[in-house]
């Protein structure tokens, strides 16, 4: 059976390592002028050379109606000509082996390259069969529950507390102030205190205070304030008693989850 054809967007990092790695090999006016060349994108006879290995019968009118198509869409320099860069190269060979190989129409083409663009995985076949969304993955920056319910591991006085989070005594006092910084019965700091600590003094490097911090504490406040309205109930029904497991720590990182795609969603609208 034959595989549908591979292609896959470039990262950003891919890119700028393959165009510094083109740079660092320069050595003559030449070769500069031609990484120069790259950078502002491949001429349509430059696309046509790099593929007519793999297709042979492709010309520079067949490229031109895949753009008229839709399937590819390459930048114009100020005089008019088409510029292409190494992600069109690839979307064009994705097009052509899709249409040598599998004979699929430019329909089903367009449809799995659309699909692709929005990040999923294009179907296989032309049964009609619907674009697959990836399966959902843990952020990496969400604490496990396992995580949050695990027992303080760290037992900090003030000075190992200010030396480890590189924070002055002033933003030390600061923090405390507002409530961020909050010892426990001996008078140490736990692993949480060091993450808040941490943070803060990354931000004073741009000028943020500890009072600028405030609305954080109370939005950590509300959101365990709703954890708890959420648990008690459960802990308290007869089925809670019975498993003996209490699902606080589990809620506590499905919120937090939300807080960080709520973010993030704010920070791309922005």
């Amino acid at each position: 059976m034959s595989t549908a054809p591979q292609w896959t967007r470039p990262s950003c990092e891919t890119v700028t390592k393959c165009r510094s790695a083109s740079t660092a090999s320069s050595t003559t006016p030449a070769d500069g002028a031609a990484v120069a060349a790259r950078r502002r994108g491949l001429s349509i006879g430059l696309v046509l050379e790099r593929l007519q290995g793999e297709f042979p019968d492709l010309t520079i009118s067949k490229l031109r109606f895949l753009e008229t198509e839709g399937l590819v869409a390459p930048e114009r320099a100020p005089s008019g000509y088409r510029l292409y860069t190494e992600e069109d190269v690839r979307r064009l060979r994705y097009v052509l082996t899709a249409q040598r190989d599998r004979f699929w129409p430019l329909k089903v083409i367009r449809d799995a390259l659309d699909a692709m663009d929005r990040g999923l995985t294009p179907a296989t076949d032309t049964s009609g069969e619907r674009p697959a969304v990836p399966t959902a993955a843990a952020d990496p920056d969400v604490p496990a529950a396992a995580t949050l319910a695990a027992p303080p591991s760290l037992r900090l006085t003030e000075a190992e507390l200010m030396g480890a989070a590189a924070l002055d005594e002033a933003m030390f006092q600061a923090l405390r102030g507002f409530h961020l910084l909050r010892p426990d019965a001996t008078g140490h700091y736990d692993d949480a205190a060091l993450g808040v600590a941490r943070a803060a003094a990354a931000l004073a490097a741009y000028g943020v205070e500890a009072r600028h911090l405030r609305p954080f504490r109370t939005a950590a406040e509300r959101e365990v304030g709703l954890v708890q309205q959420i648990v008690v109930p459960a802990l308290a029904s007869a089925g809670g008693r019975a498993s003996g497991a209490d699902p606080t720590a589990e809620v506590l990182h499905h919120c937090l989850a939300l807080h960080a795609a709520l973010v993030r969603a704010e920070l791309r609208r922005g």
